[in-house]
């Protein structure tokens, strides 16, 4: 049985943070928002969220530099929008900064999505898809 889990795309994703409690506030929060739990600590610094087995960990940086992800965002599964609008208002709550407020996005048929910036700078969003309506 696999440990983690990247839905057969991806073994997992792994995000810097230059404090981890910070960033564990923040992924509670906005993760909580759409259903992903965080699974709890693991080794010296990394925290482990999935629904029900690790996809997703925050952890400071291996190498002790700090984290750096200018152009990468990590794109989480929204079911509704409402769990999309959750999602950024939980990451403002929490010490994230507005990088695309919730709303349709014209690049995609029926896709509404929210963009964030975490504690440690990187870009994050929350997707969903509607029938267009």
């Amino acid at each position: 049985m696999a440990v983690i889990s990247g839905n057969n795309v991806f073994s997992h994703v792994m995000m810097g943070a230059a404090d981890l409690e910070a960033s564990v506030n923040f992924y509670d929060a906005v993760l909580g928002a759409l259903g992903i739990n965080n699974l709890g600590p693991f080794g010296n610094g990394w925290v482990l969220y999935g629904r029900d087995k690790p996809a997703f960990i925050v952890a400071r940086p291996g190498n002790g530099e700090a984290p750096t992800s200018n152009g990468m965002t990590i794109g989480f599964a929204g079911a509704t929008t409402g769990e999309v609008d959750a999602f950024h208002a939980a990451g403002l709550a929490a010490g994230g900064t507005d990088e695309g407020a919730p709303g349709a996005r014209s690049h995609l048929p029926g896709a509404y999505a929210a963009y964030l910036r975490d504690p440690a700078g990187n870009k994050i969003c929350s997707y969903t898809f509607t029938d267009g309506n």
